[in-house]
């Protein structure tokens, strides 16, 4: 079987004091994990057995329902793990950084947009960097929705549902955002994304 949980690619310290050890333990050790284990039982015996993870996504993609809802979730997560960094945040670095002057007109003008899209997704969700038609633009799905499955490039993203910061941040989620934007965002991974 080809889905797995990924480890983190950092120590389960590393991004304190803004996303503690308890949330990350929670998040990837409880959460995604869940997802990752609804995923294969979902899989197992079927011709999607050996599919990559993004294949699954992308075949349920027409037909949402608990297979979709549990891959969609497990590769968000493992993005997500990747989109932070310990040491992170602040102005973007790279090709990336240019893009976002001229298609947001400035760093500031960018963190804004993020802060106003991630705070204000409704319930549970994400917040998305995305290159859409050669263009960098700030997204949110609702629940597992990811935009793996349409025409935009996934940059990086942030998990604005609950579980993702409540130990820390209690209901200030605003805070939580601004957070990431500053200490956390891994400009090398969106990089990279921007390039492949």
């Amino acid at each position: 079987m080809s889905v797995e949980l990924p480890a983190l690619p950092y120590a389960i310290e590393a991004l304190e004091p803004h996303i503690s050890r308890k949330t990350l333990t929670v998040h990837h050790g409880s959460h995604h994990a869940a997802y990752v284990d609804r995923t294969r039982a979902l899989i197992k015996g079927t011709p999607l057995e050996s599919a990559s993870l993004v294949e699954i996504v992308k075949a349920q993609a027409s037909q949402p329902g608990p297979l979709f809802n549990a891959a969609a979730q497990s590769w968000n997560h493992a993005f997500l793990w990747q989109s932070m960094r310990p040491n992170g945040g602040g102005d973007a670095t790279g090709a990336i950084a240019q893009r976002i002057v001229k298609d947001f007109g400035s760093h500031d003008a960018f963190r804004e947009q993020f802060q106003a899209a991630a705070v204000g997704q409704f319930a549970s969700g994400w917040a998305w960097l995305v290159l859409d038609g050669g263009t960098l633009k700030i997204t949110t799905t609702s629940n597992a929705a990811t935009p793996l499955t349409g025409s935009q490039k996934p940059l990086l993203t942030l998990d604005v549902w609950e579980h993702a910061y409540y130990i820390d941040y209690q209901q200030r989620r605003p805070d939580y955002v601004k957070a990431f934007l500053a200490h956390l965002v891994n400009w090398d991974f969106a990089n990279a994304n921007l390039a492949g």
